[in-house]
Order: C-alpha cells, then structure tokens, then sequence
C-alpha cells in the first residue's frame, strides 16, 4: 500500500536522490548534480502556496508531485513543476495514481484546474494524455536563449 506523505524539508532528502536518479537516465538524460537536484527542489519547497506530496511504500520512495498554487481570475490553479516516478517503479500505474491522489487533494483545497509543461511528443506527453489532459490551444511557450 502506498502512502501519501506532505513534502517537506524533513523528507526532501529523499526526492533529492531520486529526482537525480530518475533525470540523469532515459529518456531525459539529463545532467543534474545532487547540489542542483537540492537547490531545485529547495525552491519549489519554499515557493509560496507549495503543496507537494512523497508517495513512498515501506518507506521506499515511489515518487513525488510539487508545485504551487497560483490565483487567477477563475479561481485557483495549481502549477505541476514536477511529478518524479522511480525508475524501477515505472510502467506500472503508480505516476496516474499519484496525479489522480494529487487532482483529488487540490480538489478539496477548491483548485479549480492544474496546468504543466513537458516536452512535446515523448512518454512524458503521452502519460498526461492518456490521464485526460489537453494540450492548451490557447498558451504558446515561448523561449530565448541568453
């Protein structure tokens, strides 16, 4: 049984290790150090309106969700900076279970929708769509590189 557990900075420790483990290999490779990994997830942590949850079993970490809620003219809507399943723990269901325990918390907290980015085509993409989100027709992002 997986349990959902407030993230906080008793327990950051461990999204640390594994937001490293997990973004360091396929299909991200990318290159985070334990002091990036630390400095990134310190600062969602201490975002105003942070909300983030460990979903860990036998306390083993499965993975985790944060972002922050953020007003707008229809209400509250939550910013999902980050949603990290172990590597050994995916293809098995557990990131739906988790978005799904995450939707239904910001449901009682009278969030009124959730919004993230990820990167076009890829297994990233396709999990949100299979979980029933859109891509917003309406938002382009757009970028500079400096």
């Amino acid at each position: 049984m997986t349990e959902m557990l407030p993230l906080t900075s008793e327990n950051l420790e461990q999204c640390i290790e594994l937001y490293m483990k997990v973004f360091n290999h396929e299909p991200w490779n990318e290159s985070w150090t334990y002091e990036t990994a630390k400095e990134r997830l310190s600062d969602l942590l201490h975002t105003p309106k942070f909300l983030g949850f460990l979903f860990q079993d036998a306390h083993n970490p499965v993975g985790f969700v944060a972002g922050n809620s953020k007003v707008s003219y229809q209400g509250l809507t939550y910013y999902l900076a980050e949603l990290c399943v172990n590597n050994e723990r995916q293809g098995k269901g557990h990131g739906s279970r988790m978005l799904h325990s995450l939707e239904a918390e910001l449901q009682k907290r009278e969030i009124k929708s959730l919004y993230l980015l990820t990167a076009n085509g890829g297994l990233a993409e396709a999990f949100y769509l299979k979980n029933d989100y859109v891509v917003n027709e309406n938002r382009v992002v757009m970028k500079k590189n400096l």
